[in-house]
């Protein structure tokens, strides 16, 4: 792991800030300055800041986000647009978003201050729930694919222009609710277990239906309820105890 991003893994820091910690000579390994933003930090590696010793976080954070459509989830963006850390309070610039809704999507963001959170919520098959705005009518073969799941060899269609991702397979959806159906547009709630590059625009425009709105209103055990576009919460006790107990049973 680099330094840097062992320095964010371990402290409230941000990768970014991390490498203005190095240059300004607060990093020391084994009792010397480090000033090799290349270096490799194994588990031996004992990295202090300001003297203090890093150590594994034990306590983290985990925040609701309702994000609005025409921000990006990302620290910057190269073409100038807003960035969820535009709105969100200067106080959670450190934590880490788990996974992505696009630009044109919005809803339910979870962000937290700790990595081993982050990821083990992104790579653990929790439950997404999303409501969404088609281009047209819904026919049969549609639904028999999101029971059945599809494979596709090109699935280019609804990604974005510059993604290199081609071919995709789309697993079996866990549950939708057909909400409106008629021919100039269809409203219907979908449930998945997968959070692929732009999965749900790819699957719908195979059969020639444009997602026209996505908003996620649930994500694993933390729903979205009534959090105002912009706003942030932190997770209440009873998620947070749906969290912890979701956490233990991954070390079994």
């Amino acid at each position: 792991m680099r330094l840097n991003q062992y320095i964010a893994h371990h402290s409230k820091y941000s990768r970014r800030e991390a490498d203005k910690l190095i240059k300004e000579g607060r990093i020391t390994i084994n009792k010397e300055i480090m000033n090799d933003f290349s270096y490799q930090v194994d588990k031996n590696t004992k990295v202090y800041l300001n003297g203090k010793l890093l150590r594994e976080q034990e306590q983290y954070s985990v925040i609701v986000y309702n994000k609005p459509k025409g921000e990006i989830v990302s620290r910057r963006d190269d073409r100038g647009r807003r960035v969820i850390y535009d709105s969100l309070p200067k106080k959670f610039s450190h934590f880490m978003p788990v996974g992505r809704l696009d630009f044109a999507s919005e809803g339910l963001l979870l962000l937290s201050d700790s990595v081993k959170v982050v990821r083990a919520l992104m790579e653990n098959g929790l439950e997404r729930v999303y409501l969404l705005k088609l281009s047209g009518f819904i026919k049969d073969n549609v639904f028999d694919a999101m029971e059945s799941g599809i494979t596709l060899e090109d699935a280019s269609a609804g990604g974005h222009s510059k993604s290199k991702i081609k071919a995709m397979e789309f697993a079996p959806f866990v549950g939708y609710t057909c909400i409106k159906n008629v021919s100039k547009y269809s409203k219907i709630k979908v449930i998945i277990k997968e959070g692929k590059n732009r999965e749900l625009r790819r699957f719908f425009a195979h059969f020639g239906l444009e997602v026209l709105d996505l908003k996620r209103i649930a994500y694993g055990f933390v729903t979205l309820n009534n959090l105002p576009t912009q706003k942030v919460r932190f997770l209440e006790r009873g998620e947070y105890n749906k969290l912890h107990t979701f956490l233990e049973s991954l070390k079994g």
